[in-house]
């Protein structure tokens, strides 16, 4: 896969900004928050650009959170 490089990524920059806020998000909250799709791909180029982000699933849904660096 090619990621996008976050400086150059406007999309991965609304992410991380959002993670950046603290807490859990959902895959929904994520959609709807940075205005994206595809989130699991998005924290996969994330992962990949240094970024450490903690996934959980509860029931249903997928939880993001950054990690403390």
């Amino acid at each position: 896969m090619n990621s996008a490089r976050l400086d150059k990524s406007d999309r991965l920059n609304r992410v991380l900004k959002l993670l950046e806020v603290g807490g859990e998000f959902s895959t929904l909250d994520i959609i709807r928050h940075a205005n994206v799709c595809a989130v699991n791909s998005i924290i996969s180029e994330l992962r990949q650009n240094g970024i450490n982000i903690a996934c959980q699933r509860k029931g249903p849904y997928w939880y993001y959170t950054l990690e403390k660096s």
